[in-house]
């Protein structure tokens, strides 16, 4: 099958297991408009699995043109594809892919989902491998994109939550602490809570240190996986 081929088999069994109901369900965890075939998570899963056997002996330089062209659709499944296409790679990354992943972050997320896909997974995945790349989540945090600053903070969510990077987590959290976006202010909250799996004491002395000008929305999701003695503390003001 030529590739041309394989992404419109691909749209075409999207489509055809699309429904209306679940497009509209879909769209009520967004305020932005976006575009969906209308699956359930479950069945995207299940395609990205079959699908990604089928290219995979492509190798990773045409698989990620492939991931490009899906991300050019703008349709959520079709990102949400070529996001876990691309994290199905990670043990063939190299430093310059970095440049591929900061460009999807950059032209094709514009929700949280997408923000959170490419993040959690690829990238997360990326700066465990290369950690001399963690000063470029600084970078990000000074953007006027606000996906690439949320995408600073959800990027160390699962090394966060396996202990790692305390130090930047807490430089990302003190860079976006005072951030007037709230799906930002989400994103470095929920950084933190992850962080506090491991090292609670410690995310729980930053909260206080912090929470005077931290949003009740950040400090909300930092606190909340804290005992509730924690909990009740770090709300004071």
């Amino acid at each position: 099958m030529t590739t041309p081929d394989l992404i419109q088999t691909l749209r075409d069994e999207l489509r055809e297991k699309g429904s209306e109901a679940v497009r509209i369900s879909t769209r009520r965890f967004f305020k932005e408009e976006i575009q969906c075939y209308g699956l359930q998570s479950s069945e995207v899963q299940r395609i990205i699995a079959r699908s990604f056997r089928d290219v995979k002996a492509l190798g990773k330089e045409r698989v990620f043109a492939l991931c490009e062209e899906l991300l050019l659709s703008d349709y959520s499944e079709e990102a949400s594809i070529a996001f876990e296409w691309s994290y199905r790679f990670r043990g063939e990354y190299l430093p310059e892919d970095m440049k591929t992943f900061e460009k999807w972050l950059s032209l094709y997320v514009n929700n949280w989902a997408k923000c959170d896909i490419l993040c959690n997974h690829t990238i997360g995945s990326f700066v465990e491998l290369y950690p001399s790349f963690l000063g470029k989540l600084s970078q990000w945090t000074e953007s006027p994109n606000r996906w690439l600053r949320r995408g600073a903070a959800v990027t160390l969510i699962l090394p966060a939550r396996r202990g790692l990077f305390l130090k930047e987590v807490f430089a990302i959290a003190d860079a976006l602490l005072t951030d007037g976006d709230d799906l930002v202010q989400k994103g470095y909250g929920w950084m933190l809570k992850e962080a506090s799996r491991t090292h609670g004491e410690e995310v729980f002395h930053y909260v206080l240190e912090h929470r005077g000008e931290m949003p009740r929305t950040a400090l909300r999701y930092a606190i909340e996986k804290m005992p509730l003695a924690m909990r009740k503390e770090a709300m004071k003001r």
